[in-house]
């Protein structure tokens, strides 16, 4: 069965750090473009980050440029979303997902096929 799992939310003050995981199960997540995108209580979807197949494209909202850096390591089939100087309003549930274009838009979930659960990042004192 194959399935995209994040990991790594939690609770962290202003000012902090997390970093987010998307691992594969079932299939190659090096084949794959990956995005990440987030949702907030009573707020739209909204598309974070996105990094092409080959891992030089690099694209992030501008609500998060600067503080947030996407990478891939093939090798572990994994995505990660380092994210630094959290803000309160990057509260929200973030979800993984795989598209099969090698460079979709990191703004629009019509180009990706494959989603995890999502898992919470909380930003609060």
């Amino acid at each position: 069965q194959s399935q995209l799992v994040e990991s790594g939310g939690g609770l962290v003050q202003p000012g902090g750090s997390l970093r987010l995981s998307c691992a594969a199960s079932g299939f190659t997540l090096s084949l794959y473009a990956v995005g990440w995108f987030r949702q907030a209580p009573g707020k739209e979807p909204e598309g974070v980050s996105c990094i092409s197949v080959s891992g030089g494209g690099l694209n992030y909202a501008d609500s998060v440029k600067d503080r947030f850096s996407i990478s891939r390591d093939n090798a572990k089939n994994t995505v990660d979303l380092q994210m630094n100087s959290l803000k309160p309003e990057d509260t929200a549930v973030y979800y993984c997902a795989a598209s099969l274009r090698r460079s979709p838009p990191y703004y629009s979930s019509i180009y990706y096929a494959y989603w995890g659960q999502g898992t919470q990042v909380t930003v609060s004192s």
